[in-house]
């Protein structure tokens, strides 16, 4: 599956009925869908009948995103549940899971190989909980707690965390977090919006149109919600603790800038093929694992 879906075009008029696959290609490349043959193939196995898989190209067409009308979005090999409305987890943000991934199995710091059993690993802005669940796939054992402010990615995320053993909190970053957390998190994750506001209007209708707004809008710079994480993250790490934030290379430097500000230490990470960059800061001291 494309994971990140697109239509280039505008919307056209209404096409006919397709009743195969191939009848389905033709209708979403005429209506500039860049992955026509995988989606058909996807939407093609979705469909109980050939009226709901036209119904369902025609939401298509009209620019809702492939993975709201399927159900779930592909993401670090899992299916991740979505639903109308909630952010669709990125491709690039699997770089993300796989830095976590790292520092939880201690790769980076030279800690021992332990899987992070026990760690507590928080991902904040949690959205469908994509980013937690696929580090509760990868490291087994993590105690795993989510937040987010829109009741919808709440319930979406509690679908998707619940069955790993993972809590979902609804509520404005760390508030809604259990207070035993402070000073207990070993991994903090955020996939914040870092969107600037006045940028949000270039974004492929897909996102700014079928998207919240809160989960792109980043503020006048991009950083309004990152500066929030990174200013709360000392309280809530434990000594050793790691925060990760994906940003953008333009802003990278200023959310690295951030944490120093903070008593962090930091660094980047990036992948240039996923055009991936993550900002990660480390609270001093030794990790009571």
């Amino acid at each position: 599956m494309p994971p990140e879906s697109s239509l280039r075009t505008g919307q056209p008029g209404r096409t006919e009925s397709a009743d195969s696959p191939d009848d389905a290609v033709r209708r979403l490349r005429a209506a500039g869908c860049v992955f026509a043959e995988d989606e058909a193939r996807l939407l093609t196995g979705a469909a109980a009948s050939a009226a709901e898989l036209d119904a369902m190209i025609e939401r298509r067409i009209a620019g809702l995103p492939l993975e709201h009308i399927l159900g779930w979005a592909e993401f670090c090999g899992l299916r991740v549940g979505v639903a109308t409305g909630v952010f669709v987890p990125r491709r690039r943000t699997e770089f993300l899971v796989r830095q976590a991934e790292l520092l939880l199995r201690g790769s980076h710091d030279g800690g021992s190989h332990d899987g992070g059993r026990g760690a507590a690993v928080v991902d904040l802005c949690c959205g469908s909980g994509a980013v937690g669940a696929a580090l509760a796939a990868r490291v087994a054992g993590i105690e795993l707690h989510a937040s987010d402010l829109d009741p919808n990615a709440v319930l979406c995320a509690r679908r998707n965390l619940e069955p790993a053993g993972g809590r979902v909190h609804e509520g404005d970053l760390f508030e809604p977090l259990p207070d035993r957390l402070r000073g207990r998190i070993g991994i903090l994750v955020a996939n914040a919006p870092y969107v600037p506001t006045a940028a949000i209007g270039t974004m492929p209708p897909e996102a700014r149109t079928h998207e919240p707004r809160m989960s792109l809008d980043g503020g006048p710079d991009g950083l309004d919600i990152q500066r929030r994480v990174v200013a709360g993250a000392p309280d809530w790490l434990a000594p050793g603790g790691h925060v990760l934030i994906e940003t953008s290379r333009r802003q990278a430097g200023r959310t690295i800038g951030l944490m120093r500000q903070a008593g962090l230490a930091a660094r980047l990470a990036g992948d240039p093929e996923l055009d991936a960059t993550v900002a990660i800061g480390t609270l001093a001291g030794s990790s009571t694992g």
